[in-house]
């Protein structure tokens, strides 16, 4: 087989392509806890995440034929999980935050006060977790997994204009939660 790009574990690939379940099994380790966290971002509950990993490598594993090494193997299982993750969240009948497309402009300076204030990755992961689930999605899909507006549009089914909408509001929520933890607001 001929690959458009060089990947380093083609042979981990090839031998799970065959069945060798040894070989599935290293390539579940090396991308299962990557994979988890897209999966986690996604859905925001730790047993949804498991449940949607575990889907999402079963199907990896019987559409193996279909990558064709254009890719990184990691980025055509992220794609694959992020869409499980995606099912997952539609199956549960979760909608996204409904949205007033004449809303006012939400581009904010990111402190109004003028001073520089620096979050840990744990808070800034709680404050994740807090935003509204499809102001979340989004923001997930777009910042932390690389997805475009009309990538995340086609995925969740919304217009490219909605996605833009949701991710800018998803940042002045988060600047918000943010902010009032750091000087002890309510929200």
């Amino acid at each position: 087989m001929e690959y458009g790009f060089n990947n380093v574990h083609q042979g981990l690939i090839d031998k799970s392509i065959e069945g060798d379940g040894s070989a599935q099994n290293r390539l579940y380790m090396l991308y299962s806890k990557a994979m988890y966290n897209s999966c986690l971002r996604i859905t925001n509950d730790e047993d949804d995440a498991k449940d949607v990993l575990q889907e999402a490598f079963i199907s990896a594993f019987k559409n193996l034929r279909s990558y064709k090494g254009n890719a990184a193997f990691g980025a055509w299982l992220k794609r694959i999980v992020v869409n499980k993750a995606i099912n997952h969240i539609k199956k549960k009948q979760l909608e996204t935050a409904s949205l007033d497309m004449d809303a006012h402009d939400l581009s904010l300076d990111n402190n109004t006060e003028g001073q520089e204030i620096n979050y840990s990755a744990e808070k800034i992961r709680e404050a994740i977790q807090k935003l509204p689930k499809g102001y979340r999605i989004v923001f997930s899909l777009y910042l932390l997994e690389g997805y475009d507006h009309q990538e995340i549009a086609d995925i969740l089914g919304i217009t490219v204009s909605t996605s833009k909408s949701q991710y800018n509001r998803a940042k002045k929520k988060l600047r918000e939660l943010l902010t009032n933890e750091t000087y002890g607001h309510e929200t």
